[in-house]
């Protein structure tokens, strides 16, 4: 795994942690996706001349559809995947409306973070995990 921050084809990627009752959504790949069976944060890659924030938005009423409140930015993983080079950029989200719908992903779950070490996370997901961990 490449670290490096500096990358010219290193894609945006944005990631929700949308928590409710103290626990946050996680979803699962699909079994035709490059990362079968992993569990990650929503969310999905920046279209030219969008903010995190407004992708963020779009994604998860795709992916979800339900509206979310995009508030603090997290953290930032950066991850070289053999198929992609990422910036994974993590904010905290706020369910405002919409029924949890599953449009894209195999399975969503509710999990209580100290549950996360049980899971088989996408490796980009694992620095923002540790984050919401070490927060406490």
């Amino acid at each position: 795994m490449n670290t490096s921050q500096e990358s010219p084809s290193r894609k945006q990627v944005t990631a929700a942690v949308i928590v409710k009752d103290g626990k946050i959504l996680v979803a699962q790949r699909g079994l035709q996706d490059k990362l079968a069976n992993k569990w990650e944060f929503p969310g999905g890659k920046l279209e030219n001349c969008e903010t995190p924030e407004a992708c963020l938005k779009r994604e998860i009423q795709e992916e979800l559809g339900i509206d979310v409140h995009v508030g603090s930015y997290l953290c930032s993983s950066f991850f070289d995947y053999d198929h992609i080079s990422i910036e994974l950029m993590a904010f905290r989200c706020e369910w405002v409306s919409g029924l949890l719908k599953n449009n894209e992903h195999q399975a969503l779950a509710w999990i209580e973070p100290c549950n996360f070490k049980s899971l088989d996370m996408a490796p980009a997901d694992w620095p923002i995990v540790e984050h919401i961990l070490n927060q406490g």
